[in-house]
Formats: structure tokens, sequence, C-alpha cells
């Protein structure tokens, strides 16, 4: 690895919640340097802003403070759009700050009544896309930056009906989430974690003041990014995640709860605005060394969760809808999607549409999505268990770009392995070649720098 803090744990420990400026502001404390995210923003076609970065106190600790200062001025949202509470930058980026819209949306021409810099133009979802990809970023960073962008555009979509693509965001706040999120990126991409996990997400309480009116907290941008993860209401009334932090833990982590044992090698803190009563406002991120309890209880071991099946035979469905309705159920949370071809009664040729669920809420999301939007009059469901193995993230160097590898380990070292797919279409696009060209090149890399059975995995 390039630097010491490279191929470890990463734990994100939100005991006051998350927000896209607290996490970038920890990752600078935790050891990124400056110098990564002033490189990386530099690529970006982005002017008019400057960034304000300085420790501060929060109650007993130290923390990091990133603020952003657009013009002269810096870009509070709290106070230009009535919001309900202070906690960071972006913390109202559901209907004040980032304040993404559908196009169809006629709320957002009057509703700002202190934020007159909205009321200048605006950036649609594809455009950040476009932005984001051709700003000549390191593959990873491009993967991790629109993995988190398309998990805010998807739960807008949901909301407002409207494809993600024409979600847009006003002109100030689009700059302050592409730094946001960008930053994160780019610092994740610089940790290179062998593997991430976060706490159960504390998301707060009480109501906001947006453009859209009087909403309740937790936003329902922020609800509808972490269907299916853990949350709690936090004891504090004020929003304590915002959507932004959402989809950076919905897009970065693998697994939510406690920390795993862990040897710590770094930590740090990036603060919110506000002074709460009772907790320090910090997001802390812990950096160590995985521990286990012995060879033979590694975290290679596949582990098994109970899950449901829901499925439904379609005869009388247009093939051009299946498409969406497997977006759909993904969308509402669901772990896989899957079409079988089946024959019915009277032989009629038709398909059987199967999708993989935790059991809860996140069932009842993608069953409602399933009548939704197939055609379907009753659905089967039944219990199965899962099994997967430890995943982690190895990056290897390529002729296209830097491309993360996916790694499913077992007792003895590395067993499957595979290129990013969306990564690997980044950079075909990028340098003009087949996908095909660009997976290979990646498989090569990875199998040339894997580890032979029994040795230790030098993603960790």
């Amino acid at each position: 690895m390039s630097h010491p803090l490279a191929g470890l744990h990463l734990h994100f420990d939100c005991f006051s919640g998350c927000a896209g400026d607290m996490t970038l502001g920890a990752l600078l404390d935790l050891g990124m340097p400056y110098a990564v995210l002033e490189q990386t923003l530099a690529k970006l076609n982005l002017t008019g802003y400057t960034i304000q970065v300085e420790k501060v106190r929060k109650k007993t600790l130290m923390g990091t403070d990133l603020k952003v200062l657009i013009g002269e001025h810096e870009h509070e949202h709290e106070h230009e759009h009535e919001h309900g509470h202070e906690h960071g930058r972006e913390h109202n980026d559901n209907g004040g700050g980032h304040h993404h819209h559908p196009e169809n949306d006629q709320s957002h021409a009057h509703a700002h009544d202190h934020g007159h810099e909205h009321r200048g133009p605006h950036r649609h979802y594809k455009d950040i896309r476009t932005l984001i990809i051709g700003a000549g970023l390191p593959t990873g960073v491009v993967t991790r930056a629109l993995a988190i962008f398309d998990r805010i555009a998807a739960a807008e979509s949901r909301m407002h009906g409207v494809p993600a693509d024409e979600v847009h965001f006003h002109e100030v706040g689009a700059i302050d989430s592409i730094i946001d999120v960008v930053g994160a990126a780019a610092g994740l991409e610089w940790l290179a974690p062998a593997s991430i996990s976060s706490s159960p997400i504390p998301t707060g309480s009480g109501t906001l003041r947006c453009a859209h009116g009087i909403l309740p907290i937790p936003a329902p941008a922020t609800l509808e990014i972490l269907r299916g993860i853990p949350t709690y209401d936090g004891g504090v009334s004020h929003e304590l995640t915002t959507p932004t932090g959402a989809a950076i833990l919905a897009a970065s982590a693998q697994h939510f709860g406690p920390a795993p044992a862990l040897i710590m090698r770094a930590v740090g803190y990036g603060a919110g605005d506000a002074d709460f009563a009772d907790r320090p406002n910090l997001l802390r991120l812990v950096l160590g060394e995985p521990q286990h309890a012995g060879a033979s209880a590694t975290a290679t071991t596949a582990t098994a969760t109970s899950c449901l099946v829901l499925e439904c035979n379609l005869d009388d469905m247009n093939p051009e809808l299946f498409s969406h309705a497997e977006e759909a159920a993904f969308a509402a949370g669901a772990l896989d999607v899957w079409l079988t071809p089946i024959q019915m009664k009277k032989g009629r040729p038709a398909v059987k549409l199967s999708a993989l669920c935790t059991p809860g809420a996140v069932a009842d999301a993608v069953a409602a999505s399933l009548f939704r939007e197939t055609t379907t009059l009753g659905l089967r469901s039944y219990p199965v268990e899962r099994r997967v193995l430890a995943r982690s993230f190895v990056t290897v160097t390529t002729a296209y770009g830097a491309i993360p590898i996916k790694v499913g380990a077992g007792p003895d070292g590395p067993l499957n392995f595979a290129p990013e797919h969306d990564a690997c279409r980044a950079a075909a696009r990028a340098h003009g070649v087949p996908l095909k060209d660009v997976y290979a090149a990646a498989m090569a890399a990875y199998a040339a720098q894997r580890p032979a059975a029994g040795a230790p995995n030098p993603s960790r």
C-alpha cells in the first residue's frame, strides 16, 4: 500500500449523526492530506467558492470543521433557509442547502424567503454525472462519488415520481453537494479501506423548514436512502443525519452494527455546527486492523442471515417493462432481483420475477413496488437463509486507471474476486476501449498480486 493507513478497516461511529461536511472533516482529521482534497476539487469545473478548515472544540473534544464559502460568504443553510437545526454546512440538503428538486416541482420558485442565491440556475443530476465523469478523476473516486450521488437522486426520484436524471440541485447547493460527495469519495479512495462498517444511524427528531414547507425529521430523502439500514431516534430534537450523510454511509458501509475488534491505528473527528447539551456534535472515524478470536473464526467465514424471497408469475406483461420493475425493486431495498422463463397453464410462455430481501419494512416496500410496477394480482413469499462471504475491496492499477476489485474471502485466503462493473464501464468509456479489455486487465492485475492460499491478505 502507498501509506501506512491504507488497507485497514474503517468504522463510522455516528454517535451524533452524519453529514457530508462532517465526513469530510473527519477524513481530514484522520490523516487524509489536504492536498488530496485540493487536487481532486481542482479537476472539477467549479468556481466561486473557497474552503475553510479549522480545529474546533465540541464540549471536551477537538475535531476538524470544514466550511464552504460561496463568494465572500459562508453557505450557512440554517440561516438562509429557516432550517430547524444547525448540524453542519449541508444539513438541510433535502429542503434547503443542497435542495434537490424534480423538474416538475413548482414549489421551488417561491419557497426561499432568505436564500436569494438559490433563485439562480440549477444543475440536473445528469449534468453533475457528466461533470464528475469528465473531470479526469481517478476511476475509484468517480465510482465512489457516483454511487453516493445515485442514492440521493434515486431517493428524490422515488419521492417525486420523476426520473433520477431530472432531479435538479440549486446551483449553490449543487456546489456544496459536489464538494462533499467528491471530497468524501477522494478521501475513501485515498484510505483504500479493506472494509467499512458503521454504527446504527441516529436520525434526530422534530421538524425542519424548507422549500416544501415544514417537514418531519428525519427528512423524507434521508428515510428513503436508509431503507434496510438500522436507525434510531438519537434523543435530540435536531436533524442528526442528512441525506448526503445517509448516502455516504449507504454507499460505503458493508455492515451496520457495533465496531469489530480492532487494533486502533488512527481516529478522526469531523465537526458539525450545532452545540448539543448532552454530547459533542462530532462524527468519529476509527481505523484499525481487524482482530479475530482464532484462526477458524476469522472474517473469512460465510455468515448466514434470514431473508425472504418474493415472487410472481407474469404471462401478460409487456417485456419492455421488466427492467423498470427490477430497478424499482432494487430501489425499494431488494438485495437481488432475477427473472426466470417458465410455462404456465394452457402452454403460455411466462416469466417468474423473484426478489430477495430482508423481512419487515424492506419486504413490504419491495412487495409494494412489484404490485405497482407489474401486472401481478398476487405474490408468493417464503423464508430462505442467505450465506455471504466476508467482502473487501482492493484497488489495482491498470493501463485504464485504478479499478476496485471486490474480494470474497475464504478460510485460506481470497476465494472469489471480480472487478467492479461500474468502474470498468467508466474506464472503458473514458479510454474508448471495449469493456471486456478493461475487465481482463483488472483481473490480470489482481491475479498478479493475489496472495497464495494460507498467506496473509494484503488488503487487510
